[in-house]
């Protein structure tokens, strides 16, 4: 019967009392929930009236996330303001909070940092969702597609469907490859090596038709001899593709084919080769030495050089 009191006379809406104090903050909840979820899908259905491609999907999807957390920090904030005893809290204790704020910020610090660099990625915007980069990563050198950008990573997919979480900081930080940011054509030098023996001119003449006929490259830039190794020279056909995926397959395809053409031509891949000359192990005998006792002492080793 004292709830159903306190409700008749007002004393639940009151956030003095426990009671109230828990009403109000089932109401805020509530509220801020609301408002995210309004949020939410006033941009779902912004971005999906976007024919055109007029909004930056990555800014717009950040931002969004960014007004959410927002708004739940507002109505905490908020809600700390309206209930007297958090106010009256706040006030006795305003050095205790701001050393508290401060151990945080040092504690949040590289949480913090990435935040910023997202912002900062989202300004100068280096790259956007769908764009192909190439990071380094602890595993290396990764290459993917640019999936999301949040508050505190940047997520990409790689081509075998791996998913890399770089920190925002790193991304903002390091140098990244654009691979396809506003043209998205790439130029693919293939490294063929081919003994001394072989007919370079044959050779260049069957990777140049080869590339010719292939329905991936879009423009045959030429076959120049780039290096003499210590088996072979190597041939560099140059292409260019629609994109770094294409650029893969030509590759792939045009080593596939210069093997089998080669073959049939009489044309060899270099191999690795090393010559080891051997020298005269008598040069490297010593003569025997003798002993204060007047005995020859026999020679204990001998050596045998090569190069």
């Amino acid at each position: 019967m004292h709830f159903f009191d306190q409700i008749k006379t007002g004393g639940l809406a009151d956030p003095s009392t426990l009671q109230g104090a828990f009403l109000f903050a089932v109401i805020f909840v509530f509220l801020a929930w609301l408002v995210g979820r309004i949020l939410r899908v006033a941009v779902q259905r912004m971005l999906a009236h976007d024919k055109h491609d007029h909004l930056d999907l990555m800014a717009v999807k950040f931002l969004a996330k960014l007004s959410r957390y927002a708004v739940y920090v507002f109505a905490f904030a908020a809600y700390a303001h309206f209930i007297p005893a958090l106010s009256g809290l706040g006030a006795a204790s305003l050095t205790s909070i701001g050393m508290i704020s401060l151990i945080v910020g040092f504690a949040a610090q590289n949480t913090l940092g990435n935040l910023i660099a997202g912002i900062s990625l989202l300004l100068y915007r280096p790259f956007k969702l769908g764009d192909r980069l190439q990071v380094i990563a602890p595993s290396g050198v990764e290459t993917g597609f640019v999936e999301s950008l949040t508050l505190g990573y940047t997520l990409l997919k790689t081509d075998d469907n791996r998913r890399v979480v770089v920190p925002n900081s790193v991304m903002a930080s390091q140098t990244n490859i654009n691979l396809t940011a506003n043209d998205p054509r790439v130029i693919c030098s293939v490294l063929i090596g081919i003994s001394y023996d072989s007919d370079i001119d044959k050779a260049r003449a069957i990777l140049l038709d080869l590339a010719g006929k292939h329905p991936q490259a879009k423009q045959v830039c030429g076959c120049p001899l780039t290096q003499l190794g210590n088996s072979g020279v190597t041939l560099s056909l140059d292409a260019w593709c629609a994109d770094a995926l294409t650029a893969i397959t030509f590759r792939c395809d045009l080593l596939e084919q210069a093997v089998k053409r080669f073959n049939q031509e009489g044309i060899h891949i270099s191999i690795p080769q090393t010559m080891v000359v051997l020298k005269d192990d008598l040069h490297f005998i010593r003569a025997p030495e003798k002993s204060s006792a007047g005995v020859n002492t026999p020679v204990a080793n001998t050596f045998s050089g090569a190069c």
